[in-house]
């Protein structure tokens, strides 16, 4: 997909998504009692706020990360400093994640300003090059906004959702069964809504992951094999770890802020399932293109649709027609 239209898939998804929530709210709030729906949504749109404003320091109890200074770890503020002029971006505030898994992770907000975290794991498990790669894809997310865009758009499914529960409880008390049955239908065709903009949702934040991409490739030199070489390792080690963790019943706390990873824990163990025959290379070259060799099949096709972050196997191939 060429930049511009990635660029151009995206404002489209933004657009029906905020056309989709305009009509239906106006279709609410003409049938229904507009006060006190519109409390819903205010009530709604502001806790979505709150969380989004405290969230960073929620991540940071969660995944138990810790700010580092230039002299803790000069290779990694170092690297981070060069990638952040090469992107205009003021220097984030470094954060090192306890967490064994590989991953990383930029968040923030306008109280906690901007952070990029990557876990001990990843330092652990990535080379230094593939570990820039990393976080220039999170640099990219930072220079994007795309935190705040995707806080934007999951508001709105958030909100047509609680709309469509209200509406349901509010027609099975009601007393005039016209109107009641007319709430019923506005619950059910919000709750329709609330499915479609969350599948929309889910399509533009996977565009975004191959937006910032995109990113590592401009400002990181040969970033699309960094990258490549980073991402499949990443699959490989979660996937590995999460198998062994499944069978003691371990929990991993990895899930609730998914989104925010550059690669997906959830579906990394699925990943590694599917790749693991092919994943034996000896080195990282015959490890990324024994993974892209594989074809995709139709339940990784529709478990993609469901997911924050596209398919390894169509990522690492898009990388491939950027070298």
């Amino acid at each position: 997909m060429s930049l511009a239209r990635l660029r151009f898939s995206m404002l489209v998804t933004l657009a029906i998504i905020i056309g989709i929530s305009t009509l239906f709210f106006t279709l609410v709030l003409t049938m229904v009692e507009a006060f006190d729906t519109l409390t819903l949504v205010v009530f709604v749109a502001g806790f979505n706020i709150l969380q989004w404003l405290m969230a960073p320091y929620l991540l940071d109890i969660m995944y138990q990360t810790k700010q580092v200074s230039p002299s803790e770890q000069p290779d990694l503020y170092q690297t981070v400093e060069r990638i952040s002029q090469k992107s205009n971006l003021n220097i984030p505030k470094i954060m090192i994640a306890n967490v064994p898994i590989p991953n990383a992770f930029a968040y923030g907000s306008p109280i906690a300003g901007t952070r990029v975290a990557v876990t001990s794991g990843l330092l652990q498990t990535l080379e230094t090059e593939e570990v820039e790669a990393v976080l220039a894809h999170e640099l990219g997310h930072i220079k994007h906004k795309d935190m705040q865009i995707m806080m934007f758009v999951s508001v709105l499914p958030a909100i047509l959702y609680y709309v469509g529960y209200a509406l349901s409880i509010q027609s099975s008390y009601g007393r005039d069964r016209n109107r009641s049955s007319g709430l019923a239908l506005v619950g059910a065709l919000s709750m329709a809504s609330y499915f479609v903009l969350t599948l929309l949702s889910l399509w533009l934040s996977r565009l975004r992951e191959y937006y910032a991409d995109r990113h590592t490739v401009q400002v990181v030199d040969d970033g699309a094999r960094k990258l490549q070489e980073a991402l499949a390792k990443i699959v490989t080690y979660t996937g590995r770890a999460r198998s062994r963790i499944r069978v003691t019943n371990q929990p991993t706390g990895l899930s609730s802020f998914k989104a925010l990873f550059i690669s997906d824990p959830d579906t990394a163990e699925r990943d590694y399932q599917e790749i693991r025959y092919t994943s034996s290379g000896t080195n990282d070259n015959e490890l990324v293109n024994n993974i892209m060799s594989r074809k995709t099949s139709g339940f990784e096709s529709l478990a993609e649709i469901f997911s924050t972050h596209p398919n390894i196997i169509k990522r690492l191939r898009a990388l491939e027609q950027l070298r």
